[in-house]
């Protein structure tokens, strides 16, 4: 008999609970990773996703090698892949992570219980990180989460009881699994050794300018953690993370402020973002649905679908400079500030009008980081279809006259533009006919007038926010879903409040 580890969404060896549990079992393990091709075959996955998954299980081939049994990878339904191992060598467990997926991992699993059930095999699932489940309520999450990550690091096994006479299997090619090159020629490498080194290096180099230089696509790119497609993918599990950043709060604690600098406050910042992730999954995991239905009903079919207006962009060119700067940058390197995340979603849902699930499924195949909970939490909340954060419309030019003022960024990902003076490069439109025409100027004229287009939604949004009935649904939202520490209270007893901006930042990690 022997012991299966499925590994998912948790490519590590250290701080894997499951991992350890079979170790501990005395039988022989067999660490499993299945590429199932129906999972690739859905509309919010990618290359880049799978090239950074591949990189990372070569490597955890590796550690698990060096413990004595190596990573089999198969292709295949997972009950087809556990039936064909289970008739081999008759499995007595199943260890794996919870994992808060989209509907369609939902939906396998539900598929696996059952044929685990059937197959009398016990399938045993540790939680991933501080998503709590089932949950009642909110109440006391922050406090939970808290525990979670402060008990110990569970070490690698030192050593694994192999299965005998197993193939590890290939590990398949984006082109075997259909999946099409998506130009992401700076996409982040994947392993948990990049993980280590790329939040080391935060945390002792890059991080001290972390709260001024987040917002900024200029900035942020170092300042910034850039361990989100690690936790993402689990090369680097939360409680690392988190436990990382103690220490090295801990560290400075005592030394004088000349030594410190800003790290400090950087730090603090920091562990608030990692609270949120959890916090934003913890909505897709409690609420499945909202991954394709509002969440407040009122806006059921207040948006319509461009097509025309969702190509421009998807492509990078609404016209619209820093917009398209930060889509085409987003597209070139599977990363973009949590700041510009939002703005994309914003002119997406308020000044082109579109409905949030397409562009929101580019959005996903785009972000190497793609995490179902965040992506469709923030989705719907950067669109407005919460029912209880404000409507923030962002407004591009302003945007991009704070965070670009010299049109750096967009000079650097809309080369078109490099010869446009700066104090118009943010609205090319007001040049004359006579310099576009010296310009020789090739870029698109604005696809909407970004002022006229945000009143609109601002009236057409602000309309539905009015009645009883409104105030009730999202006082339900609120009480399911809602922050316990964001100072949000219910809209029937008095005004509604709406979320501080940082929280509205909260993700940059």
């Amino acid at each position: 008999m022997i012991e299966i580890v499925w590994f998912k969404r948790d490519l590590r060896v250290t701080d894997h609970r499951p991992l350890s549990a079979a170790a501990a079992s005395g039988r022989p393990v067999l660490p499993l990773y299945i590429v199932e091709p129906g999972l690739w075959a859905e509309p919010d996955l990618g290359h880049r996703h799978w090239a950074f998954i591949a990189e990372s299980l070569v490597e955890l081939r590796r550690n698990l090698s060096e413990s004595g049994a190596p990573l089999v990878v198969r292709t295949g339904a997972v009950t087809d892949v556990l039936a064909d191992i289970n008739a081999r060598y008759t499995v007595s467990a199943i260890w794996s992570h919870e994992e808060t997926g989209g509907a369609w991992t939902f939906a396998r699993d539900k598929v696996v219980a059952a044929w685990a059930r059937g197959s009398g095999i016990r399938w045993t699932e540790f939680p991933q990180h501080g998503v709590i489940r089932p949950l009642r309520n909110r109440d006391g999450w922050a406090r939970r989460w808290d525990r979670f990550m402060e008990e110990p690091v569970t070490p690698p096994p030192r050593r694994l009881v192999p299965v005998p006479d197993l193939d590890p299997g290939p590990i398949p090619t984006a082109d075997e699994l259909g999946l099409a090159e998506d130009g992401c020629a700076y996409r982040q490498p994947g392993g948990s050794r990049a993980a280590a080194d790329t939040l080391d290096g935060f945390l002792r180099h890059r991080g001290e300018t972390y709260q001024r230089a987040m917002s900024s696509p200029l900035t942020a790119e170092d300042a910034c953690s850039r361990i989100s497609p690690h936790l993402a993918w689990g090369t680097l599990s939360m409680r690392e993370a988190t436990q990382a950043t103690w220490g090295r709060m801990a560290s400075l604690r005592g030394l004088p402020r000349e030594e410190t600098g800003l790290w400090q406050g950087a730090l603090r910042s920091f562990v608030g973002r990692l609270h949120w992730h959890c916090h934003f999954i913890q909505k897709l995991e409690s609420e499945p649905e909202i991954e394709h239905r509002d969440l407040h009903p009122a806006y059921a079919g207040l948006r319509e679908f461009d097509p025309e207006r969702y190509t421009a962009w998807a492509e990078g060119r609404t016209g619209l400079p820093f917009v398209d700067a930060c889509m085409r940058a987003l597209s070139a390197t599977g990363w973009l500030n949590f700041r510009m995340r939002a703005m994309l979603v914003s002119v997406s849902s308020y000044h082109l009008w579109n409905h949030w699930r397409e562009p929101g499924l580019h959005l996903a195949r785009q972000f190497t980081d793609f995490e179902p909970g965040i992506h469709w939490s923030q989705v719907q909340m950067q669109s407005g279809s919460t029912g209880i954060n404000t409507a923030r419309i962002y407004n591009p030019i302003k945007q991009g006259h704070d965070h670009d003022p010299d049109g750096t960024f967009v000079r650097r990902w809309v080369p078109e533009l490099a010869a446009i003076p700066t104090p118009l490069i943010h609205e090319p439109w007001r040049l004359s006919p006579l310099e576009r025409k010296d310009l020789a100027l090739s870029y698109p004229e604005p696809v909407v007038d970004p002022v006229t287009a945000a009143r609109r939604a601002r009236e057409r949004i602000w309309s539905v926010r009015r009645g009883d009935a409104y105030r009730a649904a999202a006082d339900a939202i609120q009480d399911r879903h809602g922050s316990r520490k964001s100072g949000l209270s219910p809209t029937t007893s008095r005004r509604r409040r709406s979320p501080p901006d940082r929280r509205q930042a909260s993700l940059d990690v």
